[in-house]
């Protein structure tokens, strides 16, 4: 009886794996997500091909998708064309301190959103978030004024500081995932005699993982992909951004902007983000779903 309920099940069970192959629904999803995905990539393709292809072959007409030779002088060219390892070197270095400054201080504030029952705290929370309507242009001229005052124009300090003080946006998604904690925790960090900068430091941040690994990525893709404030408070070239050094190449100097060279730097500007993703996908995802971002 056994054998024949085994039996019984094992043929349900490939009956049901070839119906759910033979499901007309599902291979137009696989087939839809196929074409959505080749979409999706294709000018990622056409980056990378371009950035192999001569100049000439830029522009010929019609267009053709693969160089004829791969030119990887190129990729030695741009390096002549550009102070491409400064900028390289600038940027990584804004983009590591703003990641920095971003987790210190976001981290922070959310954790006292999310633990202390202040009166007023909603008020102040609401108010944070309302600060995200704000467009950029509208507190640019002023906060230009004020970093010209300090003197910081011209340094790298109007892009980095400012990630010290916290941004709606990243509170926002911290709080959500520090109000998920359980109060258990704390109530025995507080028995064991922790202080509260104690039970942030040594309880909240170190349960908080997923969630400041996906604030670390977006403050570094925001920071590494900034062209405005460089463009406002940098003058000398060696402080350029990767961002500034690329729209460059497209400035009316050239008669014909050099797009193979535009496309070997993009290339080369896309690693980091690509390498980053790599590393903390699954911390990424999981951020993402346990903070209830979409």
């Amino acid at each position: 009886m056994i054998t024949a309920s085994r039996v019984q099940g094992t043929d349900m069970n490939v009956n049901a794996r070839r119906k759910r192959k033979a499901d007309p629904v599902r291979i137009i999803s696989f087939l839809t997500l196929v074409i959505i995905t080749a979409l999706m990539l294709l000018p990622l393709l056409f980056m990378v091909a371009t950035s192999f292809k001569t100049k000439q072959e830029m522009l010929q007409y019609p267009p053709s998708l693969l160089p004829e030779t791969l030119q990887f002088s190129n990729y030695k060219a741009i390096f002549s064309a550009l102070n491409f390892g400064t900028l390289y070197q600038n940027s990584l270095m804004i983009g590591i301190v703003t990641v920095i400054g971003t987790l210190l201080s976001s981290s922070l504030a959310a954790y006292g959103f999310a633990r202390f029952r202040g009166k007023g705290r909603d008020f102040w929370f609401m108010l944070l978030l309302s600060t995200m309507m704000l467009p950029y242009p509208a507190i640019m001229i002023p906060q230009f004024v004020l970093f010209s005052k300090l003197g910081w124009v011209d340094t790298f300090l109007p892009l980095i500081v400012p990630a010290f003080f916290g941004s709606a946006y990243n509170i926002f998604l911290l709080r959500q995932f520090f109000a998920t904690l359980p109060e258990e925790l704390f109530d025995a960090g507080r028995i064991d005699g922790c202080s509260e900068i104690g039970m942030y430091w040594k309880i909240a941040l170190p349960l908080s993982g997923a969630a400041l690994a996906t604030v670390a990525i977006f403050a570094f893709i925001y920071s590494w992909n900034d062209l405005l404030t460089p463009v406002l408070y940098l003058n000398s070239s060696d402080k350029f951004t990767l961002p500034v050094g690329m729209a460059s190449l497209t400035s009316s100097k050239f008669r014909i902007p050099p797009w193979q060279l535009l496309m070997v730097a993009s290339v080369l500007a896309v690693l980091p983000i690509v390498a980053l993703f790599v590393v903390a996908q699954r911390r990424f995802v999981e951020g993402i779903v346990l903070t209830g971002i979409k």
